[in-house]
């Protein structure tokens, strides 16, 4: 079995006690993007498992759109991120 060299961490311990790891990260290709997925993405950005600039480019999202993500969690939680309670979340 052959590990791949990556730079940083290999896994994180998040603030509730639970361990991730980069295979709890959504895949690179991934389109669909479900609430889920963008947590994860922010979660893993903010505990330091992957950088800003590393999440922009594997995923290929904007520095805005990661950012309205992360200020979406940090406010109101996952339920922010879906798409049919934008309006609910949405800043006037």
């Amino acid at each position: 079995m052959y590990i791949k060299k990556v730079s940083g961490p290999r896994s994180v311990v998040l603030p509730d006690g639970t361990m991730m790891t980069r295979a709890d990260l959504p895949d690179r290709n991934t389109r669909r993007w479900v609430a889920s997925r963008k947590a994860a993405v922010v979660r893993a950005v903010e505990a330091g498992l992957i950088s800003r600039d590393e999440a922009q480019d594997l995923y290929e999202i904007s520095e805005e759109e990661l950012e309205s993500w992360s200020t979406a969690v940090s406010q109101f939680g996952e339920a922010a991120l879906r798409t049919t309670r934008i309006q609910k979340y949405r800043q006037p």
